[in-house]
């Protein structure tokens, strides 16, 4: 399938429209909120206007989980009410979604885990960041993409088993169970056995996913096993079994991470590498680590932002952007407005340059986080906003002067002791590479597409990225992936959100924070709300349907911005925890309907 292809099938495959069942909301049982009228636009459509006056989160006392897959949201309450905390919860989401949303959910691919561990006799409040990202096989170069004559080959990057980065996922659930879980491996891995072994009923939401790749399944065998029925796509009523991925979690659940990453499964991994023009190997494999790592910081609008640092790009992109908007007055510019989003779209597209020059992984280079996030520096790119005019993205280069050189999930966990877990993992495209390594049972992600294929050529994302994330053996490729929290001024846990989406997570994750704190939106109607996102090349502004009035885009334009209106992306799943009363305010992403909020 060509890059050009596979996006119009994921844009179609997510697309949903506004008024889609709201799931979250319809399975409340105690849903509260207060809404007030700055959240909803006075310009915004009426029909986008009464969508978020209707949305209310799940509300819970105690606890609450929110993932792209009911199965797996109810796997992680039941440990919760067990008495694990909110880690172990994460882990056993993490299994159950490898397992029930396979598009996605993963131990083929890697990610990001933000942990917040509450302040106790026993010492004080932990903001912690573990590194589960894939890394590329050691014999990777800068021109793995490229033919004798320069040039990248298309597919290479996204299609083949040079796509494949060794995956980090097993790894790094199972560094953040030993260090602070409270149930053993074999406990929290048992429901995603279970639902491997066993099967799970197939919803709408589950059908229109796997619907999206049914020809690449049926060219591998061993994928059109499982994943098609008698050569034929799924319908929804189905059962859906994996009996070789149940065998695949068996034996990490006994035997642990040296299981994956050097056992049966490398075995597999490797030869079906080497049997299709790969270059993994069991020492790539047997090398790999999980990195704990310090959070990225900052503040906005009276909360502490954490969230996610290199080699995600994530963190220092929203404090970049949020550090440019913050003496704005966006509250009384309002949500969807001309000068609200003229503003967003300088701010992104100046970040935008910055993230795709400097940013890589922190083994292999200098990332000038520091500079990017300074005073001075936020300024001078406030400055540079023209108050009536866009700003053409060819007249914005790097800032800090010469450089040399959708299809993830996320899902947001908090427990009754106030620890929380904000978890993006990805095997990049929905399905990643659509194979499977013999009999092993789960996807191989593509994260190699993530890296620079040649410096100004886009990738897949259409991202523009130069040498600072260009191929190279042992290195993990920069991702926009952003598990980020806002702290209250004790310090405690206020939000817990994040997306998949490619470079889109930046804004999606973005736009959740100042929907609440800016236009006093609840978190469903933040979650659910039309979004807008704009990456300084290529030079558009996308746009969900809904966002703009035909008023407010005429206006735009008359200041040279341009658009691109697609009918949705991302799928934020988001807690609040209300300081007043202490209740856990869940919200499943609209765009996910197969997703759900609970707790108890």
């Amino acid at each position: 399938m060509s890059v050009r292809v596979f996006r119009d099938v994921l844009r179609l495959s997510l697309a949903v429209p506004l008024w889609a069942g709201l799931t979250a909301g319809a399975l409340a049982k105690d849903n509260t909120a207060e809404i007030d009228s700055r959240a909803l636009d006075t310009t915004a459509p009426a029909t986008t206007r009464q969508a978020l006056a209707d949305d209310v989160p799940v509300v819970a006392d105690h606890a609450m989980v929110v993932t792209a897959q009911h199965l797996a949201t109810r796997v992680g309450v039941d440990i919760l009410k067990e008495g694990g905390n909110a880690v172990d919860a994460a882990v056993a989401v993490g299994y159950a979604l490898a397992v029930v949303h396979p598009c996605c959910g993963n131990i083929g691919g890697g990610g990001f885990m933000l942990v917040h561990m509450a302040e106790t006799k026993a010492g004080p409040a932990k903001n912690l960041f573990l590194d589960f990202r894939e890394k590329a096989p050691a014999a990777a170069t800068p021109t793995l993409f490229q033919n004798d004559d320069g040039e990248v080959v298309d597919g290479l990057s996204t299609d083949s088993y040079l796509a494949v980065g060794v995956p980090g996922t097993v790894m790094g659930l199972e560094t953040a169970r030993q260090r602070f879980g409270t149930l053993s491996r074999k406990r929290l891995m048992a429901p995603a056995i279970q639902l491997a072994e066993n099967g799970y009923t197939l919803r709408p939401g589950d059908i229109n996913i796997l619907d999206t790749r049914t020809q690449d399944f049926a060219d591998q065998p061993n994928v059109a096993d499982i994943f098609l029925k008698d050569g034929m796509p799924y319908e929804a009523g189905d059962t859906l079994k994996q009996p070789e991925l149940a065998k695949s979690l068996k034996a990490i659940a006994d035997h642990g991470t040296k299981a994956f990453y050097e056992g049966h499964i490398a075995d597999e991994l490797v030869a079906a590498s080497k049997a299709h023009g790969g270059i993994l190997t069991r020492a790539d494999l047997a090398n790999y680590t999980a990195e704990w790592r310090a959070p990225i910081r900052c503040d906005y609008d009276g909360k502490t932002v954490v969230s996610a640092p290199p080699p995600s790009s994530g963190g220092t992109a929203i404090c970049e952007i949020l550090g440019i908007i913050d003496p704005l007055p966006l509250t009384d510019w309002g949500y969807g407005s001309a000068k609200t989003s003229h503003y967003l779209i300088e701010a992104e597209r100046r970040t935008f340059a910055d993230r795709n020059t400097y940013l890589g992984d922190p083994d292999f280079i200098d990332n000038p986080i520091d500079a990017l996030l300074s005073d001075a520096h936020l300024d001078e790119l406030r400055s540079s906003i023209k108050a009536d005019r866009a700003t053409p993205s060819s007249d914005i280069q790097a800032s800090l002067g010469p450089d040399e050189g959708t299809h993830t999930t996320h899902y947001s966990i908090v427990d009754s002791a106030g620890n929380a877990v904000g978890v993006t993992y990805t095997i990049n495209y929905l399905f990643g590479n659509a194979r499977i390594a013999g009999d092993t049972g789960f996807f191989l992600n593509n994260e190699m597409n993530d890296f620079t294929a040649k410096p100004g050529v886009p990738n897949a994302f259409g991202l523009v990225q130069g040498k600072a994330n260009q191929v190279e053996g042992g290195k993990r490729p920069l991702s926009s992936m952003s598990p980020s929290m806002l702290l209250d001024d004790n310090g405690d846990v206020f939000m817990v959100t994040g997306s998949p989406g490619g470079s889109t997570i930046i804004s999606t994750t973005l736009e959740s924070m100042i929907n609440v704190l800016d236009f006093d939106m609840n978190m469903q109607q933040s979650v659910n709300a039309p979004r807008i996102h704009n990456q300084w090349l290529p030079d558009v502004t996308r746009v969900e349907a809904g966002y703009l009035t035909p008023e407010t885009r005429e206006a735009l334009r008359a200041m040279g911005h341009s658009f691109n209106e697609t009918d949705s992306w991302g799928a934020d799943e988001a807690v609040l925890v209300d300081s007043a009363t202490g209740k856990r305010h869940g919200a499943n992403d609209r765009r996910r309907p197969a997703g759900l909020a609970a707790g108890f």
